[in-house]
């Protein structure tokens, strides 16, 4: 157990058991064996690794109340970031990890499994798809985001996914005032808005994050989000 990640994390108000932290060390051992044969992450440091990916992940309960949300969607989830530390430390939280490379499913089903995971779940496909879905469409307490997109890109792939009084929120770097300002009216087409940029600099680094909070105050239209790839093209003025 690293003493390091162990004290940042009692300063954003976490103390985590001893099994919560060897599913954390068990993480990043498969992390690190997965990584040598396909392209999870940069980061393979184990102090690394539970500062940029897990403590960051967790960064989150700055700005929201975690014990609030029952269910969760991570869209774009990648090597499992935020939804997997996340669930870890929230375990009666019902976390869906939706990616559209299906390597990286494979991955996130071995850590589930490895760990022990219960009330988790991975689908493999596009925002824009599963976003039609009756199961998935406005269903979710919370959707968090740490995939790299344009913010009006990114509200069309996953404002669809909450449910009205819930919440979408992504992880993004500091300098966000601007993206922030070009996508307000795409949050209000979608049925969102923007409440609050909370921004901070990640325990004991000189890393710059921003959580968008933005609230999902009545229903997105059926036509968004609009087919793959339009969302990216041509982001929502």
């Amino acid at each position: 157990m690293d003493k390091v990640f162990e004290a940042r994390l009692k300063e954003i108000g976490l103390s985590l058991t001893d099994r919560q932290y060897e599913q954390f060390d068990q993480y990043y051992d498969i992390l690190v064996e997965w990584n040598k044969v396909m392209n999870l992450t940069g980061i393979t440091e184990y102090e690394e690794v539970n500062e940029k990916h897990f403590l960051d992940s967790l960064s989150i309960v700055k700005s929201c109340d975690m014990t609030k949300v029952s269910s969760l969607i991570d869209v774009g989830t990648g090597a499992g970031f935020p939804g997997i530390p996340l669930k870890i430390v929230f375990p009666e939280i019902k976390v869906v990890l939706l990616d559209s490379l299906n390597k990286r499913i494979r991955f996130l089903n071995e850590v589930i499994a490895k760990l022990g995971l219960n009330g988790i779940e991975t689908i493999h496909g596009r925002a824009e798809d599963f976003a039609k879905k009756a199961d998935y469409r406005e269903k979710f307490d919370l959707c968090v985001s740490r995939a790299v997109a344009n913010l009006a890109t990114l509200s069309e792939y996953c404002l669809p996914y909450v449910k009205v009084g819930g919440y979408f929120v992504p992880y993004k770097s500091e300098e966000v005032d601007e993206e922030v300002e070009q996508a307000r009216n795409a949050a209000k087409i979608l049925g969102g808005t923007i409440e609050e940029v909370y921004k901070f600099k990640l325990q004991g680094t000189e890393i710059g994050r921003s959580f968008i909070k933005i609230k999902k105050i009545k229903s997105t239209a059926k036509r968004y989000p609009r087919k793959a790839g339009l969302p990216a093209k041509e982001p929502l003025q």
